[in-house]
């Protein structure tokens, strides 16, 4: 399976609820229904069947388009229910044929993504105040018992067949892929002697066990699921802050060009260099004033400059991720008015309650935190005529490395280099850690966050964003263009495997939380186990299951 090579058709991220294929909405008195009916003929690859509602990336990308889009397409939805389509299933997890036909890399980035749409539902049910639940009708197996986990409230039909597992160590010797583990004990606090019976069972646990352990919340008669389901969702959308008589906005398709090793989007262009494995992305500032107030943005609707960039820079990242593999580092330029910037960021931040501009600067939140995870090498270049203020200067501070040129390019007549700092920058957007970057960026110094904020709204030059900690270095004219290649080809040079490492180990300082865990023990339990012979070798469990084969196990402890 070739999914990530730059010759295969790219996976497209983008999609809408007239092209599901694996998922119905439906919307009834405040509540949102998706129901998973999985398509087994519609894998995103071929050489596989979605039998049992198991699912590929294809059918989470629908699924994260549908969270997206009851955000805000949908102020009136205080509550979604996830339940299945089908009788006696839920849901069987991740497809297991699609895992073994799959690269390494692919089922890493599919991992990663199913993970971050989860962490969406869990940060819309606290923040957007829509929350989840999930109305489990039948087996609710790994991924599908994820699925359940990120969701507020797990209802579980008391029949007596109806249960949910973790069966991916005694059936496959690999582990759940989506934070199973890590919620189990977290977010639910199951006790670990009651957590390590579950996942060492693959059969999985039911009825009163089942509620008992704090694996569900409710155990419902059979009978009785839909329509309590229904009671229970309408009582808590009846609870929530949304505006039950607001008008959403509409969503349309990204406009995304590709030509050769460019790809378009408005305020956004990608150039990839493939001898030097970078990617380019050119970010466009402001071209019209920011709007008046959160009326004139609803009008403006999905062509609002902040939703409008968010979404073009999510997509290029998702693209980049699964299509462009071997391009390991992203170098980060801007170009635009910083001014601009600047009062786009002072109309976010002065509108905040309005339940619009809460859900793009939750957007924004989300994207920089996806920008955080990628196992890409992340270098900010703060040229003259460039716009890193407020939310774009966030991608600074994102970046592993970020240079800034001391003064102008000789015979340009671009502006001095400057960034700048807003409100936006101190918390709105935290990263994973709970901390923003700026925290993060300054652990050793908390002080000096508060003495920062006495610089918002002021022009910083190269000098003084030296002095102030702000950027990594500032070369001038006749040392710019030697450093800035000399750090893209010295990446090239390095080992992705340690560099994904050593830049996952060194962007999360600080605190640890439930969402740090996930990512650091996915990242190490897949770089490691999804290789093992034990897992994926000739004779190992993901490769013989359903064969009839026993697998041979290599028992050393390592």
């Amino acid at each position: 399976m070739a999914a990530e090579s730059a010759s295969a058709a790219p996976i497209d991220f983008r999609t809408s609820p007239d092209r599901y294929r694996h998922w119905k909405l439906a919307l009834e008195n405040g509540v949102a229904y998706l129901t998973m009916d999985v398509n087994e003929e519609a894998g995103l690859k071929p050489g596989y069947k979605l039998k049992l509602n198991s699912y590929d990336l294809g059918v989470d990308i629908e699924l994260a388009d549908a969270v997206q889009r009851l955000r805000f397409e949908h102020p009136e939805i205080g509550a979604v229910v996830i339940r299945s389509q089908r009788d006696r299933i839920f849901c069987s997890g991740a497809n297991i044929n699609m895992l073994g036909l799959s690269t390494h890399d692919h089922k890493v980035n599919f991992c990663k993504f199913t993970n971050e749409t989860r962490l969406a539902i869990e940060d819309a049910t606290e923040h957007s105040r829509q929350s989840y639940i999930c109305s489990i009708n039948g087996i609710a197996a790994g991924g599908g018992y994820e699925l359940a986990l990120a969701c507020d409230k797990i209802l579980l039909a008391d029949d007596g067949s109806s249960a949910v597992s973790l069966p991916e160590l005694p059936l496959l010797a690999v582990l759940p892929g989506t934070g199973g583990l890590t919620r189990l004990v977290d977010k639910r606090l199951v006790r670990r002697d009651h957590a390590d019976f579950f996942c060492t069972t693959a059969e999985g646990v039911r009825g009163k066990r089942a509620q008992q352990w704090r694996l569900v919340d409710r155990l419902i008669a059979p009978s009785k699921l839909a329509e309590e389901t229904k009671k229970i969702a309408e009582e808590i959308a009846a609870g929530s802050d949304r505006p039950k008589n607001a008008k959403g906005i509409a969503l349309p398709m990204i406009e995304r060009t590709i030509e050769g090793d460019t790809i378009r989007y408005p305020h956004l262009s990608v150039e990839i260099d493939r001898e030097r494995r970078a990617a380019h992305f050119r970010i466009g500032g402001p071209t019209s004033p920011a709007p008046a107030d959160a009326a004139a943005i609803h009008a403006e609707g999905a062509a609002f400059w902040p939703l409008a960039l968010a979404r073009a820079l999510d997509d290029a990242m998702m693209h980049l991720r699964l299509n462009e593999t071997e391009i390991g580092t992203w170098v980060l330029h801007s170009q635009g008015d910083p001014a601009a910037v600047e009062a786009y960021d002072a109309l976010l931040a002065r509108e905040g309650s309005n339940w619009l501009v809460r859900e793009i600067v939750l957007y924004w939140k989300r994207t920089l935190k996806r920008l955080d995870v990628s196992s890409r090498s992340l270098i900010a270049l703060v040229e003259p005529g460039s716009c890193f203020a407020g939310t774009l200067f966030e991608l600074v501070l994102a970046a592993d490395r970020s240079y800034m040129l001391d003064g102008v390019f000789e015979g340009s007549n671009l502006p001095e280099a400057e960034v700048k700092l807003t409100a936006m920058n101190f918390g709105p957007y935290p990263m994973g850690n709970g901390l923003t970057r700026l925290a993060t960026r300054f652990l050793a110094e908390p002080e000096h966050v508060e003495v920062l904020k006495k610089d918002i709204g002021q022009s910083i030059d190269a000098g003084k964003a030296d002095d102030l900690g702000l950027v990594t270095f500032t070369p001038d004219d006749i040392d710019w263009d030697d450093e800035v290649r000399l750090a893209v080809e010295e990446r090239a040079g390095f080992s992705p495997d340690g560099l994904i490492g050593m830049e996952a180990n060194l962007r999360f300082a600080g605190p640890e939380t439930m969402e740090t865990k996930i990512f650091a023990r996915l990242s190490a339990w897949q770089n490691w186990i999804f290789q093992r012979p034990n897992a994926t070798g000739p004779e190992g469990a993901l490769k013989l299951y359903g064969t009839g084969k026993q697998s041979k196990y290599d028992r050393k402890r390592a």
